[in-house]
């Protein structure tokens, strides 16, 4: 494909014929049921995005750990999208918003398209944050994206496999080491399931190793369990994980991170090192760069985190016509979870339907009532039958707050068979010991080695890495 010399409009807009058109930038939970809220609405909508999937990300750590498949929590954005004849997708990573002039400047592979909007909800999520250590990504994977996923169940199958084959007892230790950073749900979670793994799923399955004989260790720099919930809840957490053989130490700051292991700060200064080959990170989070281009235009300030202070409304000050939503917006402390992107969406989109209405029916646009959440409570699973919830007041441990946790996962899930096929693998995974998707490939552990390597500017000269040509059984798990 040859590269286009000048960013072109798409056809589409050039045959609209004054309706108000909406671009929503992103596929998640905000910029997806922002999409649908607009159902009915007299607008065009055009959904940019950089993956041709909606994403349910909270379940991404059952594909790492080989509980349910990429396909069952991301299902096609255009699929979704298939009858809702008022809205296009387009495939593009968003590198531009120009809010004087009201276009968007999106790149997918060779080809640059500049999209133009009436109105634009900017829902393009967050990334990991390493705390600016972006090195660390190479060995330590976070849990964003269905790659970081599918090449974290390739390291952690891989060093199990890896395992079976070496005779070196400090090597076997070393590979039979998981390291689990940040003690927040998804740390929580991503334990508990690799540990289920050891234990239960692989358990007989190696003629040279003890699949039980693995170390998973949780670490935070923060003093407690699950921060963002009450202290009985951790502390419940973290009493069922110790029972489950998970090595929880708190108040250990990374410093440093390599294949071979990473180096931990405890919060009485002792400096310490912890040999692994396998590392999950899943400690804090920096929001779309978008969000700084959006500041620096409009005047808007952002937080630590990279997420744009918004109004009332969602809108960027001086800009009403500009919403941002979901994990990119800073308001009145909101967390960064699905439920406050997925309201935020609709909030959104009603805002827009209203005015749009309005202005087509010749009155005064309406006065836009402040963003108000409602907080449906946190809950995070911590292996089969236990989890814990907390809604308001209301703190749940054990089997209720598992089944809770199912139910209103199954519910937030986009169509009906990703549902059923999700509720098989469930009954496969927690009411036996099998698990459907422990299949992995050399490319799932070396392709993030692989894709640096090949795009860096100086590829044509330097020999290519080890990573990139040895074979799954050498390779790092």
């Amino acid at each position: 494909m040859s590269q286009s010399k000048t960013p072109e409009l798409t056809p589409a807009l050039a045959q609209r014929v004054h309706r108000h058109h909406v671009v929503i930038i992103g596929s998640g939970f905000g910029g997806l049921f922002a999409a649908k809220q607009l159902r009915k609405a007299n607008v065009d909508v055009t959904l940019i995005a950089k993956t041709t999937h909606h994403l349910f990300q909270p379940l991404l750590y059952q594909v790492a750990t080989g509980i349910l498949s990429e396909g069952e929590i991301a299902p096609s954005t255009r699929m979704i999208l298939k009858d809702q004849h008022n809205a296009s997708v387009i495939l593009g990573d968003v590198g531009a918003i120009d809010l004087e002039n009201k276009t968007v400047t999106s790149q997918f592979l060779e080809r640059i398209t500049v999209t133009s909007y009436d109105s634009i909800i900017v829902a393009a999520g967050a990334g990991q944050s390493y705390f600016g250590n972006d090195h660390f990504a190479e060995y330590a994977p976070g849990m964003k994206t269905i790659d970081d996923a599918l090449e974290l169940r390739g390291r952690i199958i891989g060093a199990f496999d890896q395992a079976e084959l070496s005779t070196d007892p400090d090597e076997i230790e070393r590979l039979l080491t998981f390291v689990v950073v940040g003690a927040g749900p998804t740390g929580v979670e991503m334990a508990g399931q690799i540990a289920e793994l050891a234990n239960k799923t692989l358990d007989g399955a190696y003629r040279h190793i003890d699949s039980r004989n693995a170390h998973i260790i949780l670490l935070d720099a923060a003093p407690k369990v699950l921060p963002p919930f009450a202290d009985s809840l951790g502390q419940a957490a973290a009493t069922r994980l110790k029972k489950m053989g998970v090595d929880i130490q708190l108040g250990a700051m990374v410093t440093d991170l390599d294949a071979d292991g990473l180096t931990v700060k405890d919060a009485d200064g002792t400096v310490r090192r912890i040999s692994s080959r396998t590392k999950v990170w899943s400690a804090g989070v920096a929001a779309s760069p978008l969000g700084k281009t959006l500041a620096e235009q409009s005047g808007a300030e952002i937080d630590r985190a990279g997420r744009v202070l918004v109004n009332a409304d969602l809108t960027l000050p001086g800009h009403p016509e500009v919403f941002v939503v979901g994990d990119m917006m800073a308001l009145n402390k909101l967390p960064g979870v699905a439920q406050v992107a997925i309201q935020g969406g609709r909030y959104a989109a009603r805002v827009i339907e209203d005015g749009v209405e309005a202005v087509r029916a010749g009155k005064t646009v309406p006065e836009r009532v402040p963003f108000k959440y409602f907080d449906k409570g946190s809950m995070a699973t911590v292996s089969r039958f236990s989890a814990v919830a907390q809604v308001g007041p209301i703190k749940v441990t054990g089997f209720i707050a598992w089944v809770m946790w199912l139910l209103v996962h199954l519910l937030y899930i986009v169509g009906f068979r990703s549902r059923l096929t999700t509720v098989i693998s469930w009954l496969t995974a927690f009411f036996s010991r099998g698990r459907g998707q422990l299949a992995i490939t050399e490319q799932q552990v070396d392709a993030r080695r692989a894709m640096v390597y090949f795009t860096a500017p100086e590829a044509a000269t330097a020999p290519a890495p080890e990573s990139a040509t040895r074979p799954l059984q050498e390779s790092q798990a």
